[in-house]
């Protein structure tokens, strides 16, 4: 007899055996009707409403910009990409390429974004003709199954098989998650560092995400109160959620004071000794970050951290001064909530050599951003430093980085959820998740011209240097 899990994934390679047929056009029908299911207003709202309260994670006006705005962007990026048929041809090489899709895909969600990270697999998967069988998290159950459920109704309004997109069924446990991973032909995987590394030794083929812990530069050349502000949006978006969130800033001395002023003036509240100590208690345990916190807003973080500030409550985030990083510097590593840890560094490579010791402790692979001058040489030689030097996979420049890593209708990256983070992250890929990730690629091979160059020729350089070698 099968597994409930078996069965799934059987219903869903019959579905997807269907889906392989469609062309182009209908493909991209399934994609507009089952974004839909979560960018039609209200259903938004009640994916947001619920997400939040079952999880107690977040902020449901945010939770409803997320859901939109992650959707609407990847739908525009799906509009463009070709993804049934030939897809690429090389007269000169004699090379085609076909798109194929992978089969089952294993969808592996967090409890941070119950809705937005699983549409955004689901909406990937069947852009290229595969099916999806979603895992959420437990916290994220009832969020996940709302939205299949909307999903289910655009598919039925396509004609299109309900199975190509099927969840886990209740209750969410370690050994089914497992089983579907064995089972899938790919899985895609967002989460905890646990359900990475499960993704990645379960036998099957698997995209899984570094851990967070973003860190931004304020140089002696940045808009201060534009750089204030940008933190403030990506710091307190969602209750900062995102692992895209910046967890510390590392200030160049030169403007030290002038850029806590500009950060305290848009909401920001510095703790001091006392009130660190309080906050620190409560957020790590034996220098581990624990889920009181994560997610919440400042009062209620102020309210479980007693802290004494008669201004904590009504601050929109809270910063604390570290010297230090590692294990002894719990702060220096990533929060998951709007508390901003701040360094001061005596100038930029000061800062740059900072941010690489914190990233060996936590956060190698993700990313970095950079406030500093709006444009020329300064901001290209610093970009460029940053890039060439720290252990990241995206140097954000002058964005509000929550907002910016994940894609933007104001920069170029492919709109995501999942972010990869390189080796340096223990990751096989350091993009962003796209669309190209749920792809085979099938290459025909045909014979040109031959043409063998000369060892002479292809050495040159070596012989003009080394004539006697």
């Amino acid at each position: 007899m099968m597994t409930p899990v078996e069965v799934i994934v059987e219903r869903g390679r019959v579905a997807q055996k269907i889906f392989e047929g469609y062309t182009q056009a209908q493909v991209n029908l399934v994609v507009e009707a089952v974004a839909w299911s979560i960018l039609e207003p209200s259903r938004n709202q009640e994916l947001a409403e619920l997400a939040v309260q079952d999880t107690g994670l977040g902020d449901v006006a945010d939770k409803f910009k997320k859901n939109f705005r992650k959707t609407l962007g990847l739908v525009r990026d799906l509009s463009y990409a070709k993804t049934v048929g030939v897809i690429s041809e090389d007269l000169k090489t004699g090379l085609t390429e076909y798109a194929r899709p992978v089969g089952i895909v294993a969808a592996i969600t967090p409890s941070t974004n119950p809705g937005a990270t699983p549409i955004n697999k689901i909406l990937n998967a069947l852009k290229c003709r595969n099916a999806v069988v979603v895992a959420p998290s437990p916290k994220g159950y009832s969020t996940c199954a709302r939205l299949l459920e909307f999903v289910h109704q655009q598919l039925d309004l396509v004609k299109a098989p309900r199975d190509l997109v099927q969840m886990l069924p209740s209750p969410i446990t370690k050994d089914s998650t497992n089983e579907l991973m064995r089972l899938a032909d790919l899985v895609v995987a967002t989460g905890s560092q646990a359900n990475i590394r499960a993704a990645y030794t379960c036998g099957t083929p698997a995209f899984g995400v570094g851990a967070g812990n973003v860190l931004v530069i304020i140089d002696e050349h940045a808009d201060l109160n534009s750089a204030a502000n940008k933190i403030l949006q990506s710091k307190t978006f969602d209750n900062a959620t995102s692992c895209s969130s910046e967890n510390g800033a590392v200030i160049c001395a030169q403007v030290y004071a002038k850029a806590i002023s500009a950060l305290e003036a848009v909401g920001g509240l510095m703790l001091d000794a006392a009130d660190k100590k309080r906050l620190e208690d409560v957020m790590f345990h034996n220098g581990k970050l624990t889920s009181t916190l994560t997610a919440q807003n400042p009062g209620v973080i102020a309210e479980r951290a007693k802290l004494q500030n008669p201004k904590a409550k009504s601050a929109k985030f809270f910063m604390v001064e570290e010297q230090g990083f590692g294990p002894s510097a719990p702060f220096s590593g990533e929060k998951l909530s709007p508390v901003l840890t701040i360094w001061k560094a005596a100038d930029f490579d000061a800062a740059k050599q900072l941010i690489s010791d914190v990233y060996a402790y936590q956060g190698a692979g993700h990313s970095v951003g950079l406030h500093t001058a709006q444009s020329g040489e300064i901001l290209e030689s610093r970009a460029a430093a940053l890039a060439q030097q720290l252990p990241v996979a995206r140097i954000i420049v002058n964005q509000a980085h929550a907002i910016a890593t994940g894609g933007s209708f104001e920069n170029g990256l492919p709109f995501s959820l999942s972010m990869g983070c390189g080796t340096w992250g223990k990751n096989n890929f350091s993009e962003n998740m796209n669309y190209r990730h749920y792809l085979n690629i099938t290459r025909v091979v045909r014979p040109i011209p031959e043409h063998v160059p000369k060892v002479e020729d292809l050495l040159k350089e070596y012989f003009s240097r080394y004539p006697q070698a």
